[in-house]
């Protein structure tokens, strides 16, 4: 069984008219996964309500209180733009701390059961830093479940492989300074938002590997890097929970980007992850293609099985 965590109290993370991360994400991706053949293999989870979960506390340890306060003030007064990309609405504030919460259950399916999960929530939030949000992204969601994960018996490693198109930047400079988590990133370079194109910088605790990639970039590329760099890097660090920012968005029909994969590729990709642990964790980041987004998660998932 795979487990997928969603809830539609996701989509009411209202956006606006043409914004491309937008609530028919997740509906394209749940009605695929609906219709698979293997369908009955799924575990379909909501998501623990936030208090439950003490998701603010999680929260906390990762952002600033004034980081939080501004999204649940901008949130309270009916919304507005946090910065040019990223959108807030009445409701978005709630639905971000119930993303975390699904994440936070990821971790807890992953290390208490055993089952390969998927995240598929909204908002995205690998571009959120510990203070500010940008790119679509409210909370660091990855980042907070990698400190969760740390709370639990016997987790003292803690990886995030970051396959968005574009570079995790929140991610990593929440993760950089802590040796119990690593992060490791590939995306199209130049692109937004500019960072990671340093790949001889790995951090004081030899935790980070950036692979940029040239726009056009194709599943042999991909194949390089992951049998030349990714995979050896996760060997060596040996993770307890590997958490795979699950961006979509280097399809080649995807609109925000310029790398060429196809949606079957993610197939391979997660056979790449899948020789790094058993039960990885997956959550939903970038992909902006609605059909290439859909496809691209059941081949993502057709793998584990």
């Amino acid at each position: 069984m795979i487990s997928v965590i969603y809830s539609p109290e996701f989509l009411e993370h209202d956006t606006g008219y043409g914004h491309p991360e937008k609530a028919k994400r997740l509906t394209a991706i749940a009605q695929a996964l609906q219709k698979v053949a293997w369908h009955e293999q799924i575990d379909w989870q909501l998501p623990t309500p936030p208090e439950q979960k003490q998701v603010l506390s999680y929260i906390q340890k990762v952002h600033t209180p004034e980081h939080i306060n501004r999204i649940q003030t901008a949130a309270a007064a009916a919304g507005g733009y946090l910065d040019g990309d990223t959108p807030i609405s009445a409701r978005s504030y709630d639905v971000a701390l119930l993303a975390v919460s699904a994440w936070l259950d990821g971790v807890d399916r992953v290390l208490d059961h055993q089952q390969t999960t998927f995240v598929l929530s909204r908002p995205p939030g690998h571009h959120a830093t510990r203070d500010r949000a940008m790119g679509f992204c409210l909370f660091s969601n990855a980042a907070i479940a990698a400190e969760y994960a740390l709370t639990k018996p016997g987790v003292e490693r803690v990886g995030i492989l970051d396959w968005d198109v574009h570079h995790g930047n929140g991610t990593e400079a929440i993760v950089r300074d802590n040796p119990h988590l690593a992060y490791c990133s590939l995306h199209q370079h130049p692109c937004y938002p500019g960072t990671g194109s340093n790949q001889s910088d790995r951090g004081q605790h030899q935790n980070i590997l950036n692979l940029p990639m040239m726009a056009g970039s194709k599943i042999t590329d991909y194949q390089l890097a992951f049998e030349t760099k990714i995979v050896p890097f996760w060997q060596n660090w040996q993770p307890d929970i590997l958490i795979v920012s699950a961006g979509y968005d280097a399809n080649h029909l995807d609109p925000l980007a310029g790398i060429s994969l196809e949606p079957a590729d993610y197939n391979l990709l997660t056979k790449y992850v899948l020789k790094i642990t058993k039960t990885p964790l997956f959550g939903l980041e970038g992909g902006y293609h609605l059909d290439a987004l859909a496809k691209s998660v059941v081949a993502t998932l057709s793998s584990c099985l």
